[in-house]
């Protein structure tokens, strides 16, 4: 049993590592007619229906000379937040509507004058999707689950996330096939098809002239 128990930490542990450290970036404060213009995003993937928790700690305090504003949307046009003048941390949550890109996007603006040069904030940004995102703590005490039983119903969810991302990218290559091989029957028919009309063209030139000629008694 505890051989086991340690195979799943080191496994877990293992699925840990890349969702361990948080994305960290300054984003420096510009006038607001041009903040639009400077907005600084971060794109991920998602599923339909899955669970999006976009953790946000924003450095600075509210009446620095600066407002910080973000705006999280997809690639297929819905907005899910648009918090203004953010600072300290901020958790959005939301339910993806479709199979897209989304794009988690900062904008720094000047609104006074506090006697910094090239003032800007600092952003610590943590985006969990799927069962990253669900709150295990929560989970493992309203089910009173053992701590081993969370922790492989988390890789449970995991794992069938991963085939399910597997089975859209060979779905999606399918038809990408599928599109191409339509593609290349349909050229190769119209090469077929000019290849015949410029034959047919040929051959009717020379009975034309040949008709012409003899007309003229020139054959």
């Amino acid at each position: 049993m505890d051989r086991l128990t340690r195979i799943l930490h080191c496994l877990l542990l293992l699925l840990a590592l890349p969702l361990a450290s948080a994305l960290k970036f300054e984003i420096h404060a510009v006038q607001p007619h041009e903040a639009t213009r400077h907005e600084r995003c971060v794109r991920n993937f998602v599923a339909k229906e899955q669970l999006v928790v976009v953790t946000a700690i924003v450095s600075g305090i509210r009446g620095d000379g600066q407002t910080l504003n973000m705006h999280i949307r997809d690639a297929m046009g819905n907005d899910y937040h648009k918090p203004r003048d953010v600072y300290g941390e901020n958790r959005f949550a939301f339910t993806s509507h479709a199979d897209s890109a989304f794009d988690v996007c900062f904008e720094n603006s000047i609104t006074g004058s506090h006697g910094t040069m090239n003032p800007s904030r600092f952003i610590e940004l943590d985006i969990d999707i799927g069962a990253d995102a669900k709150d295990w703590s929560a989970i493992q005490a309203g089910e009173k689950l053992k701590p081993i039983e969370a922790e492989l119903r988390r890789i449970e969810e995991v794992v069938g996330e991963i085939v399910s991302e597997m089975d859209y990218l060979r779905g999606r290559e399918q038809k990408l096939r599928d599109t191409n091989e339509s593609t290349n029957e349909r050229v190769k028919w119209f090469a077929f098809g000019t290849m015949g009309m410029l034959v047919g063209l040929g051959g009717w030139q020379v009975v034309y002239l040949r008709a012409y000629f003899r007309s003229k008694h020139l054959i």
